[in-house]
């Protein structure tokens, strides 16, 4: 059976910066098809329009953009696509290191140095901050380098005093910083990612990454603190309430598209993940159906 291999993204920095600014156009930054990591820290800007947030094992639905600082060597998706409808999305990379070994460990680099490690566990954040944070992201575009550098310290410093923000994977992403690690997880969400509307059996994802059934599911939940069914199921949640936003397509439609394959399952779990029924979160995000 093909299996997708894991992608290490290899990131240059922006002439004469320290770190990597790139400003992408609506659909010109499309990698919602890949899972990807790397070494350096992750901060993203999508500056309007709806789509899937995929970081660690959090999958997420997000409307009206997102802001989203990524740890080092967290895998995620790409956050954009054709359909997104974003009007831009802004993307920089940082070395944990980029200013030096010790720069970070400077008192006044506190507050930096804690929403770095917060980031871990990958971070949106929401409201005010988003909409404040956002602006002043793209205006780092026209900035010369040192006034850019001196905007992104000062971005990290106020990320870090927002209380407008989720952690993605609240309850931990233990991904051991190791390349056969980084492989089994990167194997393990692709093939989810692409199998998802079918139905999925553990012994056959177990054998992808050459483990027993029982190791396999052992070491998943350590991962990622979640069963591998609980993480199929989400993902297929949210994908069906991408669908309600986005299609106007039947619930039942919905169901079987999402990969279930029971109406009255699909139910009761969309009601419990999102505290809504389907019929209730389509009226709420009808606004995004075209």
């Amino acid at each position: 059976m093909k299996t997708i291999a894991p992608a290490l993204e290899v990131i240059s920095n922006s002439y004469g910066s320290s770190f990597t600014y790139a400003k992408h156009a609506e659909k010109t930054n499309s990698k919602a098809h890949l899972w990807h990591y790397h070494p350096e820290i992750e901060l993203v800007y999508i500056n309007g329009g709806a789509g899937k947030r995929q970081i660690g094992s959090h999958v997420s639905y997000y409307t009206n953009g997102s802001l989203i600082l990524i740890g080092a060597n967290l895998p995620h998706c790409g956050f954009t696509n054709e359909q997104t409808g974003n009007t831009t999305e802004t993307v920089i990379h940082i070395k944990p290191e980029f200013l030096g070994n010790d720069f970070f460990v400077a008192p006044e680099m506190r507050k930096v140095q804690n929403i770095i490690s917060q980031a871990k566990g990958g971070i949106a954040f929401g409201g005010e901050t988003k909409k404040q944070i956002g602006k002043k992201i793209e205006m780092m575009e026209n900035q010369l380098p040192f006034e850019r550098l001196l905007t992104l310290l000062s971005i990290l410093d106020e990320l870090d005093s927002s209380k407008d923000y989720t952690v993605l994977n609240a309850d931990g992403f233990s991904l051991e910083l190791q390349t056969q690690d980084n492989d089994r997880i990167n194997v393990i969400f692709n093939y989810v990612k692409d199998h998802f509307q079918e139905s999925i059996a553990i012994d056959e994802v177990s054998s992808l990454v050459s483990m027993t059934t029982p190791s396999f599911c052992r070491y998943f939940k350590k991962i990622s603190n979640k069963t591998f069914t609980e993480f199929v199921n989400e993902y297929r949640l949210v994908h069906a309430s991408k669908l309600l936003a986005e299609k106007p397509i039947s619930i039942n439609e919905v169901c079987y598209e999402s990969g279930f394959n029971n109406f009255s399952h699909f139910s009761k779990s969309f009601k419990q993940y999102t505290g809504k029924s389907a019929s209730q979160y389509r009226h709420e995000h009808k606004i995004i159906i075209s």
